[in-house]
C-alpha cells in the first residue's frame, strides 16, 4: 500500500501538478498588484469609481450588493487575461519555436538495415 502511494506521487502528472499549484500561488500576488496597481485605476478614470462594491438596489429592509459580484468578475477577466497574456500565449509561442526545428528522421526499420549489411557483405567477397 505504502509503495503504490510513493509511486502514485513520484508520477510526473502529480509532481507538475504541485509544481503549478505552488507557482500559481508564487505569481498570484504579481497579477493581483497588476490588477490593482494598473487596471483598476484606469477603470476608476472611465467609470469614475475604482470598484462597484457600492452599486445595488433595494428589495423591502434589505440591500442587494450586485457590485460586488460586478467587481469580482471584473478581477477575475482581468487576471485570467494576465495569465493568458504573460504565460500561456509567450509559453506558445515558445513551444511552436521549438516545434519548428529540425526533427530527426525516423529510424532505419530492421529489414532495410539487415539489407544493406547482406549488400556490404556481397560486395567484399
Amino acid at each position: 500500500m505504502i509503495k503504490e502511494f510513493r509511486d502514485f506521487i513520484t508520477k510526473g502528472n502529480v509532481i507538475e501538478l504541485a509544481v503549478a499549484v505552488i507557482m500559481a500561488g508564487a505569481f498570484a500576488p504579481v497579477i493581483t498588484s497588476l490588477v490593482t496597481g494598473v487596471f483598476t485605476p484606469f477603470l476608476a478614470a472611465i467609470v469614475g469609481e475604482p470598484n462597484f462594491n457600492n452599486v445595488g438596489f433595494d428589495v423591502g429592509d434589505s440591500r442587494v450588493l450586485i457590485g460586488l459580484f460586478i467587481t469580482a468578475v471584473i478581477n477575475f477577466v482581468l487576471i485570467a487575461a494576465g495569465v493568458f497574456f504573460f504565460i500561456v500565449k509567450p509559453l506558445n509561442i515558445l513551444q511552436e519555436r521549438q516545434k519548428s526545428g529540425a526533427e530527426p528522421p525516423p529510424p532505419t526499420p530492421e529489414d532495410i538495415e539487415l539489407l544493406r549489411e547482406i549488400r556490404d557483405l556481397l560486395r567484399s567477397r
